[in-house]
C-alpha cells in the first residue's frame, strides 16, 4: 500500500501571499484589458510624440480625453508601469511616463530596428474572439471534438478561407498581426546568423513567405540568392510582383518549389506534429543533398525552462496556439523528433534568439 504524503499545513505568511497570488491570477485579465485600452488609445504613440516622455494632463490633452478621465487614467497607467508597459518617473510632484522597450513596439507607424508595429497583435489577441474562445476551455476539454476551442466555438478555422468569408473585417485584423508578428525581428536573424544560414546560397524558397517582406531581406543582404516565395492561392494573388522575388501560388503539402534551401519561418507552431512531418518531408524534397549544401531553416518558437522571463511568454504561447488553432509550441526534443520523422539525417540549433529558436535541418 502506498505510503500517503504527509500534508504540510502553510504558514500565515505563505497564506497570505497565496492569497495574493490568487487575486493575480484571477485578475490577470485586467492587465490584458488596460494593455488593449493604452493600445486603441493610441497612448504609445502619443507619448513619442511628445518627445518620449509625458504627464498625465500631456496624455489627456494629446489624447483629447475628458479632463474628468485624468484619475482613471492614472490607475491604468500605474499597472502598465508596473507591467512594464512603460515607465514611471516619480522623482518630482508631477508623475511622467516614458517609453520602454516594449512600448516602442506599439508605435503606430514606426518600425524599430526592423520590428514592425506590434499593435496589430496585442488587437487580435485580446479580441473578443480568442477571449470567448479561451472562455470555453472548460465546456471544450469535456467535448469530444478534434478542432480547436476557436474552432468549436465559431465554427471558422484561423487564417482560412472560412474566416474571411464569415467575418471580414476580424480576418484583415488577424492576418495583419500574423504579418507583423512574422515579420518581427528577422533583421536580428540576418545579423546574429545571416551568413551562417545564407552565405554560399545560390537559390531559396521561403515557404508560406506571405508578401515577400523577408525574401526581400534576404536578396537585400544576399544579392546572389535567387528567392522564391510559396504561398496559398489567396495570399499570392494580393500581392504586386516586384522584381525582386519571385512568387508561387501553391500547397505547401503537395509540392514546394526546389531550391538550394528552404525557409520555414513561424509557419509550423501552427500545425499538428503529423502535418509538421508531411510539411518538412516535402521541404526535403525540393532541397538537395546535405553534400551538395542543401538544407531546410526552420525558425519557430522554442520552449525552453532556463530561459528565464521569457518561459513564461512561451507557455502562454503555447496554450494560446491549443485555444486558437491546431498547433502547439515545442521544446528541441519535439524539434528533434519531428525532423526525424521527416526523414532528415540531423539538425543544429544556429542560435536561439529570445523566444525563438534558428534551425539547420539536413537532408
Amino acid at each position: 500500500m502506498a505510503t500517503q504524503a504527509q500534508l504540510t499545513v502553510p504558514t500565515d505568511a505563505e497564506l497570505l501571499q497565496a492569497q495574493a497570488d490568487l487575486w493575480r491570477h484571477s485578475l490577470y485579465y485586467m492587465t490584458s484589458m488596460a494593455f488593449q485600452c493604452a493600445v486603441k488609445l493610441g497612448i504609445p504613440t502619443a507619448i513619442h510624440g511628445l518627445g518620449g516622455a509625458a504627464s498625465l494632463p500631456d496624455l489627456v490633452t494629446a489624447l483629447s480625453l475628458p479632463p474628468v478621465k485624468l484619475p482613471y487614467l492614472r490607475r491604468i497607467m500605474r499597472l502598465l508601469a508596473t507591467s512594464g508597459v512603460f515607465a514611471a518617473d516619480r522623482a518630482t510632484d508631477v508623475e511622467v511616463y516614458r517609453l520602454t522597450p516594449l512600448s516602442h513596439l506599439l508605435l503606430e507607424g514606426v518600425a524599430v530596428d526592423g520590428h514592425p508595429s506590434q499593435t496589430s497583435v496585442v488587437l487580435a489577441a485580446t479580441s473578443r474572439h480568442c477571449v470567448e474562445a479561451a472562455l470555453g476551455l472548460t465546456d471544450w476539454f469535456r467535448k469530444d471534438v478534434a478542432g480547436s476551442p476557436f474552432e468549436d466555438l465559431h465554427g471558422v478555422t484561423l487564417f482560412d478561407g472560412s474566416m474571411a468569408e464569415a467575418e471580414p473585417e476580424i480576418d484583415a485584423v488577424f492576418n495583419e498581426a500574423l504579418e507583423a508578428h512574422d515579420n518581427s525581428g528577422f533583421l536580428a536573424v540576418l545579423q546574429e546568423c545571416g551568413g551562417t544560414l545564407f552565405q554560399g546560397l545560390d537559390s531559396l524558397t521561403d515557404c508560406g513567405g506571405g508578401n515577400g517582406t523577408t525574401a526581400r531581406a534576404i536578396v537585400e543582404a544576399f544579392p546572389q540568392i535567387k528567392c522564391t516565395v510559396l504561398d496559398l492561392p489567396r495570399v499570392i494573388d494580393n500581392v504586386t510582383a516586384d522584381g525582386v522575388v519571385n512568387y508561387v501560388a501553391g500547397d505547401m503539402f503537395k509540392l514546394v518549389p526546389p531550391a538550394q534551401a528552404v525557409l520555414v519561418k513561424l509557419v509550423l507552431h501552427h500545425w499538428r506534429d503529423e502535418d509538421c512531418v508531411k510539411i518538412l518531408a516535402q521541404c526535403k524534397k525540393a532541397v538537395p543533398s546535405r553534400e551538395e549544401g542543401g538544407k531546410v531553416i526552420v525558425i519557430d518558437i522554442v520552449v525552453d525552462s532556463s530561459s528565464g522571463h521569457t518561459h513564461e511568454a512561451e507557455l502562454l504561447m503555447d496554450v494560446a496556439m491549443m485555444v486558437l488553432t491546431n498547433g502547439r509550441q515545442r521544446d528541441e526534443s519535439d524539434w528533434g523528433e519531428i525532423f526525424t520523422k521527416a526523414g532528415f539525417s540531423g539538425y543544429n540549433i544556429v542560435k536561439k534568439l529570445g523566444a525563438r529558436g534558428v534551425f539547420e535541418a539536413y537532408p
